[in-house]
């Protein structure tokens, strides 16, 4: 089934349950059933099941999820069977703290550049990579097989660089910028606006003390 089917909440939960997979897994559980998994991650067993319907049926019916098995079906789902090379727009404190972030390379992200306008950040050694000047943005993607882009830089550069991902072929920019950006239909973007999702605490936290 295409992707553009499968609601986003679900890829998201997708996601959050391979994550409890893999922590069953280190643990040494073998099986486990849709209620337990609907227990660690905080939804239904109803609703487990229904995201994992979208891709096929999963499991025995009395027994549950192998979960070696259920693991290695959802990191094929995710597409997370081959690594995506990433690289970071903007090496100040937000790029920084993401190019040193292990959780990438454990997920099968690798970070292949970085790069800045400001040339007292370039030439810095961040977990192995070096940053390089911003010029050399769309000759790093095209040698390096960038995939996704991370936007870091302040709000008023944000649309510009993410313009010159996109015509360097980048398929999907992850953007931590607070700038509402503008892509084609066929580029991926996903928005990380961390005062937003501060802003919805302080609702909640206003409207339920």
């Amino acid at each position: 089934m295409k992707a553009y089917k499968i609601p986003e909440a679900t890829v998201i939960r997708l996601s959050i349950y391979s994550r409890q997979l893999s922590n069953l897994r280190k643990a040494g559980v073998e099986t486990v059933s849709s209620e337990e998994i609907a227990n660690s991650v905080g939804v239904s067993s109803a609703q487990v099941r229904k995201d994992l319907a979208y891709f096929g049926e999963f499991g025995t019916r009395g027994v549950g999820y192998r979960v070696d098995e259920l693991l290695g079906n959802l990191t094929k789902i995710l597409g997370l069977t081959k690594e995506w090379n990433l690289a970071i727009i903007g090496a100040g404190k937000l790029g920084s703290a993401l190019a040193l972030y292990e959780g990438f390379r454990q997920r099968g992200f690798s970070i292949r550049a970085i790069v800045d306008v400001d040339h007292k950040r370039v030439g810095l050694d961040l977990a192995g990579v070096v940053v390089d000047p911003l010029d050399r943005l769309e000759t790093l993607i095209k040698e390096r097989d960038i995939k996704i882009g991370i936007i870091t830089v302040p709000a008023a550069e944000a649309q510009r660089v993410t313009d010159r991902l996109v015509d360097a072929g980048v398929p999907a920019v992850l953007n931590f910028s607070p700038q509402v950006l503008r892509v084609p239909p066929h580029v991926v973007l996903r928005n990380v606006d961390l005062a937003v999702n501060l802003k919805v605490l302080s609702f909640n936290l206003s409207h339920n003390s």
